[in-house]
């Protein structure tokens, strides 16, 4: 009786825990919708709100404006002051070169300009003497010219005593004689006054010669200073050094490319985007930026500027679509990221690594709104 009354039992318990199954499975499915529904919300809502608007690229490197020491002077490298990958500051020495036959032309122009110094002195002092000559030749002249009137004055009072007997035609005939010869003496002077002033203008010229040489030699010693000042080069700016090819021994001309300075510390980013992304981008724009190098490490950065011109733009050979084989292919424009990072970060970001930068354009839809209005026509 008991076993034939517990039967039922169990299958009512049998037909139940199917059910609760069904139930549990539904709600299960239920949920992962439900979760599934609110995920697939949230990630159109951030993409409506965020990500619609944020452009990305892969094709971005870091980079720096490395500068490229050679010497101004030729010589051979007689020291090396730096090694590689050394951090340098702006003025360090880097290489120096022979200083011998550069401080042998400066000697040489400083003793140059001693003898124009010489030279100058030597034609101011004959300047001086023929002024003094000039004064004595006046005077000398003026002499004469007393000497003239008094034997005029002679002359004119014998001649009506000669004429009227009182006195000798002979004494009158040396009285002519006389002046005469004081007419010549002064005509004598006058010509040696006029010499000598003519020797003034001479002598300045040779003056102004000799100024003239004396600053062509303090310009060529100047210039051989600065000879001397190039043999040691020095770093025009702070970062470190890079392809070292300078050796000791080795004669180097002026242009030769000796070794780079790279300013580590002022690593910027260039991102390439299509020219189908810039459409929203502005200067002052957030950026965030992943290096490959640093992985799972975000860095912060802003748009700084546009290139004037896609990459074809300034390419060595210019693509030309004058063509009838036009094929159009979507083109990049260099965009310059300044980096805000600290000096930590700085010492392990290295020019040309592969970073991927991603632009924030939300700060643009006022824009887009005024390009829009600029642009429309009823």
């Amino acid at each position: 009786m008991s076993t034939t009354a517990g039967a039922p039992g169990r299958e009512a318990r049998g037909e139940a825990q199917p059910a609760q199954t069904r139930n549990r499975k539904r709600l299960i499915a239920f949920g992962l919708a439900l979760v599934a529904l609110i995920g697939g919300a949230i990630y159109v809502g951030h993409w409506w709100l965020v990500g619609r608007f944020i452009e990305s690229t892969d094709d971005a490197y870091l980079t720096a404006d490395s500068v490229t020491v050679a010497p101004k002077v030729s010589g051979y490298v007689t020291d090396v002051f730096v090694a590689d990958n050394q951090t340098v500051q702006i003025g360090q020495p880097l290489v120096r070169l022979d200083t011998r036959q550069y401080q042998a032309a400066l000697d040489q122009s400083n003793a140059t300009i001693g003898a124009r110094n010489a030279d100058i002195e030597h034609a101011q002092a004959l300047l001086t003497q023929q002024r003094a000559n000039i004064a004595q030749a006046v005077a000398q002249e003026e002499v004469a010219r007393v000497s003239l009137r008094h034997a005029q004055d002679e002359v004119a009072r014998y001649t009506p005593l000669a004429a009227s007997g009182a006195e000798t035609t002979e004494h009158l005939s040396e009285l002519k004689s006389n002046r005469d010869q004081a007419q010549a003496t002064v005509a004598a002077d006058h010509a040696a006054l006029e010499s000598a002033r003519s020797q003034i203008g001479a002598l300045t010229a040779q003056l102004t010669q000799a100024h003239a040489q004396l600053e062509a030699a303090r310009a060529s010693a100047a210039q051989s200073q600065l000879d001397l000042e190039h043999t040691v080069i020095r770093s025009s700016i702070a970062g470190r050094v890079g392809d070292r090819s300078v050796r000791v021994g080795q004669f180097v001309q002026p242009g030769t490319r000796m070794l780079s300075v790279v300013p580590v510390q002022d690593t910027y980013l260039t991102a390439n985007f299509k020219e189908t992304q810039i459409g929203r981008m502005r200067v002052g724009q957030p950026v965030e930026i992943s290096v490959d190098a640093l992985s799972g490490h975000t860095l912060h950065g802003v748009v700084d500027s546009f290139a004037p011109g896609t990459g074809s733009q300034f390419a060595l050979l210019p693509a030309e679509n004058a063509t009838g084989n036009f094929t159009k292919i979507v083109q990049r424009v260099p965009v310059r990221i300044h980096l805000e990072t600290g000096p930590e970060t700085h010492k392990v970001l290295l020019p040309g690594m592969s970073v991927t930068a991603r632009v924030d354009t939300r700060s643009s839809r006022d824009d887009d709104r005024r390009i829009e209005a600029e642009n429309h026509r009823e």
